[in-house]
């Protein structure tokens, strides 16, 4: 083989080889984090691991919860494999705080909420979700009336995805009659899942709908998980009704 001709195999060889990691990159950054939480939840599934919500209704007993199970196992949602494999078959979910924040049970969720974040804004809510749940503004608040719109999607380019909605993956898995909590304003709410659906990324008309649903809660993740390509949204309507 002349030298030339090595020289462009060689090249041909460094640049597919590049491509293939890039590939193989862009697959572990998309879906990595969606696999790590369906991981998780199916191993806790297996053992017989259930979540149930902290029983918080005032600040004052919020504050001696978090005393209580502060530095246990008790209080935090799906982290390491290590603590999954060794947990106990029950862990208590006591709401990051109790100004605006929401607890799912049944995927061991419990995250602090951000309030009226423009879902318009690409900057303002990109850097709202690396921190927590965002709120849409416009929308109405827990124990209001009206539609309360919790969002958590993905940012467009597939090397950010995972940094902004892992917390919402597991959605998928509710169903109707789960419950869903949100603390506001040093109150609790407790509704029930009736209904899911996946829409398109650029409907917004759930957000823009000033229709009289009575009170509701709206939760929004991307879908597929670990994608920007379609919104699945959880509907849920306070359990007294």
């Amino acid at each position: 083989m002349k030298r030339k001709d090595y020289v462009r195999l060689l090249i041909l060889r460094t640049v597919g080889n590049f491509l293939i990691l890039f590939m193989l990159f862009g697959v572990v950054a998309t879906f990595g984090p969606a696999l790590y939480y369906e991981a998780a939840f199916r191993i806790e599934k297996l053992q017989g691991i259930r979540y149930k919500v902290a029983q918080v209704e005032t600040v004052s007993e919020f504050g001696k919860l978090l005393e209580k199970y502060k530095g246990t196992n008790s209080v935090n949602s799906p982290s390491y494999f290590g603590e999954i494999l060794k947990g106990p078959h029950e862990k208590i979910l006591v709401p990051p705080n109790v100004d605006f924040s929401i607890v799912v049970p049944k995927i061991g969720a419990s995250e602090g909420v951000t309030a009226n974040v423009d879902p318009s804004n690409k900057d303002e809510y990109l850097q709202v979700l690396m921190r927590s749940i965002a709120h849409a503004k416009g929308t109405s608040f827990p124990g209001l009336g009206g539609t309360t719109y919790l969002f958590a999607h993905s940012a467009d380019n597939f090397w950010d995805v995972g940094r902004y909605n892992a917390v919402f993956y597991l959605l998928k898995e509710l169903e109707s009659g789960d419950d869903v909590y949100l603390f506001f304003q040093g109150k609790r709410f407790n509704y029930t899942v009736y209904d899911k659906k996946i829409i398109d990324a650029e409907d917004t008309t759930l957000i823009d709908s000033k229709s009289d649903m009575g009170e509701r809660v709206i939760l929004q993740t991307c879908w597929p998980p670990g994608t920007a390509w379609k919104r699945m949204i959880i509907f849920a309507k306070p359990k007294n009704q």
